[in-house]
């Protein structure tokens, strides 16, 4: 009891989600947070979602937009930091099915951010921080607001992984007047940065607070080959070695 699988940045890869699934077994998994950026960059957006919605074997518990939802969503592609970006999320725009855009529609969390409680602790989930919930990530140096209402902090963005913990002056005796809040980024799911081509999320006991960071193979080659010439080749190749 008390374990859940954090998943962020899918980025329409749902070789590298599958692989997680399978993975996810060997846990006693009670629900899945995700945190956004389900979509674009990868060919298999509508794939994705479509496996969410039908045939997602656990409880999700948070499912959050990200930057690219946003940006699809709105036909807002001015965020983007590289033409080649705002390039593959208009042709992301193009090929989303009906289907898929009611699914992100029915989404209840449009804001890429949302408080909830887990097992009693306080949790916010957001895609980038607290400053900016679709564009700017948490940092272990820079968490880019005040979090000290919370037990647990989930956030993607970055494609980087990191735990780590912060202690806010708190009066609180009991505690050496002192508040932990834990920071968690599993990473990305479907198109990782830190040189590790893995699928990479992450399992968290909450109530022993222990967290397991997984690193899952796939099928990359495979992954690669969907890539049509549609978007920017940089997209296809940077799954090799995660980049």
């Amino acid at each position: 009891m008390g374990q859940y699988a954090v998943i962020s940045d899918i980025h329409g890869n749902l070789y590298a989600l599958e692989k997680i699934m399978e993975d996810m077994k060997s846990f006693s998994v009670d629900g899945v947070i995700l945190l956004g950026d389900l979509i674009d960059y990868g060919m298999q957006s509508n794939e994705t979602i479509e496996y969410i919605q039908h045939f997602f074997p656990y409880k999700i518990v948070c499912n959050i937009w990200g930057n690219h939802e946003q940006a699809v969503m709105h036909s807002d592609f001015t965020g983007f930091s590289s033409k080649r970006g705002a390039e593959s999320a208009m042709n992301t725009a193009l090929r989303l099915t009906d289907r898929t855009r009611q699914y992100l529609n029915m989404m209840p969390d449009h804001k890429g951010i949302r408080e909830f409680v887990l097992e009693g602790l306080k949790c916010l989930a957001v895609h980038g921080s607290a400053e900016d919930p679709f564009w700017k990530a948490i940092a272990p140096d820079d968490v880019r607001g005040d979090y000290i209402k919370y037990d647990f902090v989930f956030s993607g963005h970055s494609h980087y992984p990191h735990i780590f913990t912060k202690f806010y002056d708190a009066d609180d005796l009991k505690m050496r007047n002192r508040h932990a809040v834990t920071f968690i980024n599993p990473g990305s799911a479907g198109q990782p940065r830190n040189h590790n081509p893995c699928a990479q999320y992450m399992i968290l006991d909450i109530l022993q607070k222990n967290i397991y960071m997984r690193s899952v193979p796939y099928d990359v080659e495979a992954a690669m080959s969907l890539f049509d010439g549609s978007v920017d080749w940089f997209y296809r190749d940077r799954l090799k070695n995660g980049i």
